[in-house]
């Protein structure tokens, strides 16, 4: 069925929709390439923590920070940090709302000897539930956005929670394209290769105060922390504007290239308006369509960077989406764990609202001769 030709004026300008890693602008590139002769320098040396610098302050003002917290970053992605966390935060239970592939990925690295059974609140694909309080609990770990699913939770404390309880949210989709309170969290900490259009190798988080501190409690006591899972070594090194180990160069230049872009286009309010606008012309085409169905069924719980749409039974999604691949339109397979007739369809800020019109027509044509 690949056969099938989509006009060239039902296309997209650019056919990459993918969940991450995302669609890179060509302004990132030409910032790239202009800044080269730091590739291959001393991550020690003044250009590269210069270049660190900056990106910790661009995200620091993007996010408006409250005072006293800090853009702390470190080698790996979302994926180290969670070990970091198990073995840096969390004295001795964490209480988890699971709704996804990474939510449940956090988890099982709180899943450790030296702590205690995580509290788990966990609901089926497609739904989230609500993390209430627990009395031992001192981290709550959540989702901002499932990339697996598309489901978003929003960030707020939770009520009656310990005051001393740190909230703790897993932001690697949502960040740069959803807006919050940053007082509502105390770590919310990403990889940049969603919303950031950048490529993975590094994890930021942005910390409170008392995040800080648990991070240098934890430390001054006799558990063993590997230095890669250690958070105030990465603390320490952030500091100085640098890492533990050599950070990767070229992530840190087209992250840095579109943070200027995304500022100079009204920061995070601007950025989340966008996307909503985005993901809502693809969720009212599902709603207005027989054959396609919003996979996430409450409006509320539906995630404006991701948007995840079942197709009747009567149409094989895997042909859908390798039509639109030999077309030139990449990245709309569903996420291969989750096993659904459908497909996803990241909506990040790099991505144009022409585009997602374009998509729809595209989606349009096919589906009609299919």
């Amino acid at each position: 069925m690949t056969d099938i030709t989509i006009p060239a004026e039902l296309l997209p300008s650019d056919g990459r929709f993918g969940s991450g890693p995302s669609k890179v602008r060509h302004t990132q590139i030409e910032h790239l390439v202009a800044n080269a002769a730091i590739l291959g320098t001393s991550h020690r040396q003044a250009p590269v923590k210069d270049l660190v610098a900056r990106v910790q302050g661009h995200l620091h003002e993007l996010f408006r920070l409250p005072d006293g917290y800090e853009v702390v970053l470190g080698n790996g992605g979302s994926t180290a940090f969670w070990d970091v966390a198990a073995a840096s935060l969390a004295r001795n239970k964490s209480a988890h709302l699971s709704f996804g592939e990474f939510g449940q990925k956090c988890v099982a690295a709180h899943t450790t000897p030296w702590l205690s059974e995580p509290h788990v609140v966990k609901s089926e694909p497609g739904t989230r539930g609500t993390l209430e309080a627990i009395g031992d609990a001192d981290v709550y770990a959540w989702p901002h956005n499932e990339t697996s699913t598309g489901v978003s939770a929003p960030v707020t404390r939770v009520q009656g929670a310990a005051s001393d309880a740190l909230m703790m949210v897993d932001a690697t989709s949502a960040a740069g394209g959803i807006d919050f309170d940053a007082n509502e969290m105390d770590v919310y900490y990403f990889a940049p290769q969603k919303n950031f259009a950048s490529d993975g190798g590094l994890w930021f988080a942005l910390m409170s105060p008392r995040a800080i501190a648990r991070a240098e409690e934890i430390a001054a006591t006799d558990r063993y922390i590997p230095e890669f899972l250690s958070l105030k070594t990465a603390i320490d090194n952030s500091r100085l504007h640098q890492t533990l180990n050599t950070p990767a160069l070229s992530t840190l230049l087209l992250m840095e290239a579109q943070l200027e872009w995304m500022m100079e286009r009204g920061g995070l309010t601007a950025a989340s308006a966008h996307t909503a606008h985005s993901s809502g012309l693809l969720y009212a085409w599902a709603e207005a369509r027989s054959d396609v169905t919003p996979f996430v069924a409450k409006p509320e719980h539906r995630s404006p960077v991701v948007a995840t749409l079942d197709l009747d039974d009567t149409i094989d999604a895997t042909a859908v989406t390798s039509i639109l691949r030999a077309n030139g339109i990449v990245d709309t397979e569903p996420y291969r764990k989750l096993g659904r007739n459908q497909i996803r369809v990241a909506t990040f800020v790099g991505v144009d609202h022409a585009d997602v019109e374009k998509l729809i027509a595209s989606l349009d044509y096919v589906l009609e001769r299919l």
